[in-house]
């Protein structure tokens, strides 16, 4: 017995000792990716040595002597610390994700092979100036360098993800770099999912009640729109969700989810010391490492630092000496959803207003990993590609013998956009950036500015133009063969909206609607928010002289005006109401959460109650109150509407008919419903969190979820890769952190300000700016994750443009030399 009982200590022992060892061996061969940022490279590519200083955050400052050996070091510090980002990146614009990953990404492959974004990025490199073409080859350079590098100097592969999957790098090309920024287009527009959304509802719905939950504009009524099925008879009702996703790594997203950000600009003026001041959070997806990455540049037109997607060699929100620049989403409507008539007697041909012509096709193989490749048959029509019904819930809305084409701006294979961001980041001044946003093309952006005398903001991107006798306005799909539908070229740059030097003195934007213009000149009938405007206008108005401190201050103001505004129109006959209920009893509980609302100031903290309360209370009622309309339809309206609210809890139109459950026979009024939402919303809580409701903590359901995109799912891996954080803010707020809205934890955080920038110009060198994660994209790296508790509290990092206070504060300094002829 002794005998064996000694074998099993020497069996456990050698296999803690064979794991360890083990565990030594994988550190020591994933470390090999860390990167030495004091180590020297002797290289091709570069016509003078190149300095990459990294300061203590991470953050390269780039000298060089001329422009193309700048950019070339900007390729190459991507690739250091963001390789395995750049290679996902571009296979996902390439539609090749399925070789590394299998049948899981086949989707995502059809959908970006049939757009064909790739193809029309190889096509861009030619329109390109020839400034820009000689920096995206400079680039390309640099990457190249860095992977040859990999290759010759056994670097743990470039990345440790590469041990998992495909470790093939191709080189750069020049046409990468174009559709990484096609592929960003594509994120920040949700007009096709718009459409789709409210075709179906509009099955559903009378007009009237359709204006209520999807409202053209908020300040209107009922929207002159007939439904879908008299614009494109044979569409059948249909109560299935919509779930726009399309699975790992996917580029589509839910309407709610599409890009976002915010950005304002103080003149001179307006400002304590006496210096234009503009501040800019882009929001994106959260993920690890986010998608942003900090760099200056040491260019001959003079010194840029700001915001970088690794992959693009530029700086695509930030300042020079003289000029800041910030951006977010216009929500410009970009997209139209045709619906062409197939020949029935001959499949390759459909109806145009001329009569019979035929789709352009060719076919297309997709390398499937560990499965048959994938034919497709890539069909056009004159309004665009062909989208199969298996992709953004096309089938629901296509009725027998049609098929769905998209119209779309970024399909353009003249495609500038490369050329004026280049333009914009050396601008002098206001004038020299307005003229070089003529040439983006999509994404369609607010393009907000500052310079040493004023501020502007110009809508940049091509807006289409429509017809005006257009049988959907482009909100909804309409039949192609209709002459008036569809896109009718664009207009011209300047009939995009531009603001310059406002009386006021201040200039804002946060998504919301920025004209009221008449269609066809209406921009957008979607916007994407109605409510951190008004609080940003409060917090504007506030002050009669605005500073950095009070710009900051902003950014991180994480009160909800839609908790403001909402709790005591729903909870009107709620306060103080009611008998004293003993403890334990659903009366009892609800009494507490009232007082606990009724003296809370919709500041969305992460430490408090209050927030988890009211978020599952307008949850919970808005389910309720659209659910027996649209039956299982209302899980694709995974957020709260404080529009549709409102207009419920003050009857605009009749609206207050939805606070009615038409399947029962009972008339409930809205406080009804709005007591049983509050109940049915606490004992969820309850059941997940405990019955001291005192101690429940809005951050422990609102956790900023920067995971891996890969390996984030992998049991044990996504302990090391996956960020959490507890997090304020919410959907409605400045400090924007919008919720997941479905699923077993509704409440994360998943799409929030990737990167923060507060720019001064009294005194520029007193600029900050922050990312969510840190600038390595390595999980073994102390800059994985570095900046992001900065981030989480509100704090930044200097924004200098001084090269001393770089050197002095370096932590690597990386010198490349030109290798000899």
């Amino acid at each position: 017995m002794l005998t064996a009982f000694l074998w099993l200590i020497r069996l456990v022992t050698g296999a803690i000792a064979l794991g360890l060892l083990g565990l030594v061996l994988a550190y020591y061969i994933l470390s090999r990716s860390l990167v030495d940022y004091d180590e020297d490279f002797t290289l091709s590519g570069i016509t003078a040595p190149v300095e990459i200083v990294r300061n203590n955050d991470n953050v390269p400052h780039i000298f060089g002597q001329t422009d193309e050996d700048v950019y070339f070091a900007l390729g190459f510090a991507h690739a250091q610390d963001r390789l395995w980002q750049m290679t996902m990146l571009r296979r996902t614009a390439q539609g090749r994700l399925s070789e590394a990953f299998g049948p899981a990404t086949i989707k995502v492959d059809e959908l970006m092979r049939r757009l064909d974004l790739y193809g029309q990025a190889l096509s861009s490199v030619a329109a390109q100036d020839a400034k820009t073409q000689t920096a995206l080859k400079a680039y390309s350079a640099g990457v190249n360098a860095w992977i040859n590098e990999i290759n010759a100097g056994a670097r743990g592969r470039g990345a440790p993800e590469f041990f998992l999957f495909s470790n093939e790098i191709a080189a750069w090309a020049p046409a990468d770099s174009i559709a990484i920024l096609k592929l960003m287009a594509l994120q920040m527009t949700s007009s096709l999912q718009s459409e789709v959304l409210r075709a179906r509802t509009s099955l559903l719905l009378s007009p009237e009640r359709l204006a209520d939950l999807l409202p053209d504009d908020p300040g209107q009524g009922v929207a002159a729109l007939p439904d879908y099925a008299s614009l494109v008879p044979g569409a059948v009702p249909s109560f299935t969700p919509l779930d726009f996703a399309l699975g790992p790594f996917s580029p589509v997203t839910d309407p709610g989810m599409a890009g976002a950000s915010n950005s304002w600009a103080a003149m001179p003026g307006r400002s304590a010391a006496g210096g234009s001041l503009l501040a800019n959070d882009p929001h994106t997806d959260l993920t690890a490492p986010t998608i942003w990455y900090l760099a200056r540049l040491e260019l001959q037109s003079g010194g840029v630092i700001g915001g970088t997607i690794p992959g693009v060699p530029a700086v695509l929100v930030g300042r020079s000496e003289r000029l800041g620049w910030g951006l977010t989403t216009a929500y410009l409507d970009d997209q139209d959803v045709l619906i062409e008539a197939v020949n029935p007697e001959d499949p390759e041909e459909y109806r145009t207003p001329e009569g019979w012509e035929r789709f352009q096709s060719r076919q297309s193989i997709i390398t499937v990993k560990d499965a048959e490749p994938v034919t497709l048959t890539l069909r056009w029509s004159r309004n665009g590609p062909i989208l199969p019904g298996t992709l953004y819930e096309l089938a629901s809305i296509t009725p027998p013998g049609h098929v769905a084409a998209v119209s779309w701006t970024a399909l353009n294979g003249a495609d500038t956009s490369i050329s004026a961001a280049l333009r914009l980041m050396q601008a002098d001044d206001i004038p020299a950036a307005l003229e070089a946003g003529r040439l983006f093309v999509a994404p369609a952006q607010n393009l907000m500015l500052a310079d040493l005398t004023g501020i502007a903001m110009q809508v940049v991107g091509a807006m289409p133009a429509r017809d005006a006798a257009n049988p959907s306005q482009g909100r909804m799909p309409a039949l192609a063969a209709n002459p008036a539908a569809g896109f009718k070229g664009v207009f011209p740059y300047e009939s995009n909206p531009r603001f310059v030097n406002p009386t006021s003195g201040l200039l804002g934007n946060t998504n919301n609607k920025t004209v009221n213009r008449p269609f066809p000149n209406h921009v957008s009938f979607d916007w994407g928010d109605t409510q951190r405007i008004q609080r940003w206008l409060n917090l504007m108005k506030a002050r009669e002289v605005h500073t950095r401190e009070s710009f900051i201050e902003a950014q991180l103001d994480t009160v909800s005006p839609t908790a403001r505004a909402l709790l005591p129109l729903i909870g009107a006959d709620l306060w103080f109401t009611g008998e004293a209920a003993p403890e334990g009893t659903p009366e009892r509980l609800r009494q507490r959460a009232l007082v606990l609302l009724a003296e809370w100031n919709g500041e969305m903290n992460e430490h408090l109650p209050e927030p988890l309360i009211a978020e599952a209370w307008m949850r919970a009622l808005m389910d309720r109150l659209i659910r027996d309309e649209l039956g299982t339809m209302a899980d694709s309206f995974t957020r709260v509407s404080p529009v549709f609210i409102e207009r419920v809890y003050r009857n605009v139109g009749g609206a207050s008919v939805w606070c009615d459950v038409i399947q029962s026979a009972a008339i409930e009024s809205c406080t009804d419903l709005s007591r049983i939402a509050l109940d049915e919303a606490l004992l969820r809580l309850t059941e997940k969190y405990g019955d001291n409701i005192e101690s429940w903590r809005w951050g422990d359901a609102h956790q900023a979820t920067h995971d891996h995109p890969v390996l984030g799912d992998v049991p044990f891996l996504r302990q090391f890769v996956n960020i959490r954080q507890s997090t304020s803010g919410g959907d409605d707020t400045l400090m924007r952190g919008v919720t997941r809205g479905k699923g077993d934890e509704p409440f994360q955080n998943v799409h929030s300000a990737g990167y923060r920038g507060v720019y001064d110009f009294a005194d520029p060198d007193s600029s900050v700016f922050i990312i969510a994660t840190g600038q390595s994209g390595h999980p073994l790296s102390r800059n994985y994750d570095n900046l992001g508790e900065l981030w989480r509290r509100g704090e930044y990092v200097p924004m200098s443009l001084d090269p001393e206070l770089a050197r002095a504060a370096a932590t690597g300094v990386m010198v490349l030399t030109p290798a000899a002829p």
